[in-house]
């Protein structure tokens, strides 16, 4: 990490808790984690259900809220579906591509392109991740893989706008819900921001490359989360499972503060 970017700690409680028990568990956490450091973020990623009740309870000072998915459309007879319009005022931020929204539901580069263009439209900040399969990393296809998907979901994305982007690195072999999953090493993981950095470079400028922030995703837990977070170029950590536990997550909260602090 570098002194000029911010560390995000992303927690993804994916499809997990009710608005009762998403309520119950952010009081926890509010009495749990205090004094923040300024360059540090933490951002809460609830069902679509529990945003609007979460955005009345939570201490925005000390924590933000982050839609797990969206409709890339801003309104429009999408029957079942909730536009990033609609989410104003809930969150400021917007995940978009997760590995489940692609191989699981078959979002493609270009749906998750207009994607983060609609978050960016409508003044949010979008975590797009991106993460090569087992398949691809055995055919030695990792390169392309990322490459392939930084180019769709940044398609729409001006050299004015880029600066609003966040970059999540999530090997789906790594991801600890995916059946055979496996850590990922370090030297996996710089060689993947390293090549994030050297594609932003040649289509957005090296200072650009420099300043964008690239988190980590994938089997994070309180025992993994310092070295994840102690890797060259990672600014953060996008968690799942380990999110939804309250003495992990706080863990890697309080190992977070820890790194930034040694800086």
């Amino acid at each position: 990490m570098t002194s000029a970017r911010k560390t995000y700690i992303i927690a993804n409680w994916k499809m997990n808790f009710t608005p009762g028990e998403a309520s119950l568990y952010l009081h926890r956490l509010q009495d749990r984690i205090d004094h923040i450091p300024r360059d540090m973020q933490i951002i809460l990623a609830p069902s679509v259900i529990s945003l609007q009740s979460l955005s009345l309870q939570i201490n925005r000072r000390q924590f933000k809220l982050a839609a797990q998915n969206f409709n890339q459309n801003d309104y429009g007879a999408y029957t079942g579906e909730v536009s990033v319009t609609q989410l104003r005022g809930f969150v400021d931020y917007a995940i978009c591509g997760h590995s489940e929204r692609r191989y699981k539901f078959h979002e493609t580069d270009k749906e998750i392109g207009e994607k983060v263009a609609a978050a960016i439209r409508n003044g949010l900040t979008p975590i797009l991740c991106i993460g090569e399969t087992a398949i691809e990393r055995r055919n030695h296809e990792t390169a392309s893989s990322i490459y392939s998907q930084l180019a769709g979901g940044l398609h729409y994305v001006s050299e004015e706008d880029i600066s609003k982007v966040i970059i999540a690195y999530e090997p789906v072999w790594a991801i600890s819900s995916n059946k055979g999953a496996r850590p990922a090493n370090p030297g996996d993981i710089k060689e993947a921001s390293d090549l994030i950095r050297k594609h932003i470079s040649k289509i957005y400028g090296k200072d650009t490359a420099e300043e964008i922030s690239i988190l980590y995703g994938g089997s994070v837990n309180k025992d993994t989360a310092g070295g994840y977070l102690s890797i060259p170029g990672i600014d953060g950590l996008l968690i799942g499972n380990a999110s939804l536990i309250a003495d992990s997550f706080c863990a890697i909260v309080e190992t977070a503060k820890g790194k930034i602090n040694e800086r």
